[in-house]
């Protein structure tokens, strides 16, 4: 392929620096700790007759519009990080023209890869990557990539919805910009109201933190050439499965899969209750909805899973998202030092790195309608830090199809399950994280794992765990978890 760069101008209300918002914060520490800039965004075919002066203007007019897209975070002398946003600049955006059997949807995904794994300085590039690919002359695919520093998945939606206020032919804007500004978010937090909520917040995880066991995982296990594994599950019989849990519990797939993920960790690791670590979007609160910024928080979600039916686990693991959305909304900085008295107090570290994200849909409090449809997912890591997709959930049974599996759909689909291994590498993640990918008909796993914490043979035990759980609970509201109570195995 054949690059050039166009400087796109910029212009926008506002200039200033700023302290770290509370989301900023979380993911500032993450990058310190996995030395990571969190890009998000993605690579996308055009519309047949997009040109590339709509292009120019499509960037233009995001980043002027939207203050964290012309925001970089720089550090004092003393090392304490500040949102730096400037009112002017401008912007590259990178050309390719494809050569004769160069293939667009190829190049386009390549580099998106490299704009998601090569360095990026925040303190000095604009915290927008975007790229065309040409065929022929004519824009073909779209590549855009941000920071996570500076937007979260929901507010990469909340980006892409604002576009119908782009006037195509003049480049205007065709209404007023909605939803908090990352400087505003930041004054806001250090009010008494807000941090009255972050106290509330914090007190929910202290409870929690001076309860749950302190191991989570069975390794060390020996050390493998890659020590980061990624294994995916696709199977029809889950889906099937997770549909006829869904239709006769009232609730919808997040809370069930949810379940089934709490049950197979405690199956595979003998660790009661299962503690697991959400991404809650927050986007519940008050201007928080189409903010282009980054407001989401891992929430703590302990779901107990001993001794009871699938059925009731699934009513637990729903309660336990409900208090998790509640209560993710806090000054990290705050829980960074609750967290090493806890553990002081306790006399031993405390192991938080096992993550559950739907990428199907973040994660909000459930709303009264929701006890008939789906409870919320969740969204990532920052994976990072956040990586939900826009496709919602699927939501009670009667939301999936017409009419209800039976058991012979089930068992006939399972032979169609497939394991396969992904992406290894020595780039340093968290211990377990699991994704809900976004599939019509199937329900798509993928578990990263840290093969020092989970070995690669637990990692397929928890997925292939997660479908025995789910078919057998499909049609048996008395499937039991088959985990035993902390009471129950010490007596025997």
């Amino acid at each position: 392929m054949r690059q050039h760069t166009i400087m796109v101008p910029f212009s926008g209300e506002g200039s200033g620096t700023e302290e770290l918002t509370w989301g900023m914060w979380t993911v500032w520490r993450a990058m310190q700790g996995f030395s990571s800039p969190f890009m998000v965004g993605g690579a996308m075919e055009l519309e047949p007759g997009t040109t590339l002066e709509y292009l120019r203007g499509l960037l233009s007019f995001i980043v002027g519009r939207h203050e964290s897209l012309r925001t970089r975070i720089r550090t004092d002398s003393e090392g304490h990080p500040a949102q730096v946003l400037s009112a002017t600049g401008e912007v590259g955006l990178e050309v390719y023209d494809l050569e004769p059997g160069e293939d667009a949807a190829e190049q386009a995904e390549a580099i998106r890869a490299r704009y998601e794994f090569e360095p990026f300085d925040i303190a000095e590039d604009w915290p927008v990557r975007m790229a065309v690919i040409r065929k022929d002359g004519v824009p073909d695919h779209f590549v855009a990539m941000y920071p996570h520093m500076v937007i979260d998945a929901y507010g990469f939606e909340a980006l892409v919805g604002d576009l119908v206020h782009l006037d195509p032919a003049t480049g205007e804007a065709l209404g007023p910009r909605t939803g908090i500004q990352p400087r505003d978010l930041a004054r806001k937090q250090r009010t008494p109201a807000a941090m009255r909520a972050g106290e509330a917040s914090l007190r929910f995880w202290e409870n929690w933190m001076r309860k749950i066991p302190t191991r989570r995982f069975n390794g060390p296990h020996p050390e493998q050439d890659q020590r980061w594994w990624d294994a995916t599950y696709d199977s029809r019989a889950a889906h099937l499965a997770v549909r006829s849990v869904s239709e006769r519990t009232g609730l919808g797939s997040g809370p069930v899969l949810l379940a089934a993920y709490a049950v197979a960790l405690a199956r595979v690791t003998g660790v009661s209750p299962s503690v697991i670590r959400m991404v809650v979007s927050n986007r519940f609160r008050p201007e928080f909805g189409p903010s282009v910024s980054v407001v989401a928080q891992p929430g703590l979600c302990v779901v107990d899973v001993a001794g009871c039916t699938f059925d009731e686990a699934v009513q637990r693991a729903w309660q336990a998202q409900i208090a998790t959305g509640k209560n993710a909304y806090y000054d990290p900085r705050r829980l960074a030092e609750l967290r090493e008295r806890v553990e002081k107090d306790r006399g031993a570290a405390l192991d938080l790195n096992c993550y559950f994200n739907d990428r199907r849909r973040a994660l909000a409090p459930p709303t009264a309608a929701d006890a008939s449809g789906d409870s919320a997912g969740s969204a990532g890591s920052a994976g990072s830090a956040g990586s939900a997709g826009s496709a919602g959930s699927a939501g009670s049974a009667a939301k999936d199809a017409d009419e209800a599996p039976t058991a012979e759909q089930m068992w006939d689909a399972l032979p169609l399950s497939r394991l396969t291994w992904g992406i290894r590498s020595n780039s340093p993640d968290v211990k377990a994280y699991l994704d809900v990918n976004a599939s019509p008909d199937t329900v798509n796993l993928t578990l990263r794992a840290d093969t020092q914490a989970v070995s690669p043979g637990e990692q397929v035990a928890i997925l292939r765990s997660m479908e025995e759980i789910l078919l057998g609970a499909a049609f048996d509201p008395g499937y039991p978890t088959g985990v035993l109570s902390p009471e129950t195995s010490t007596s025997e």
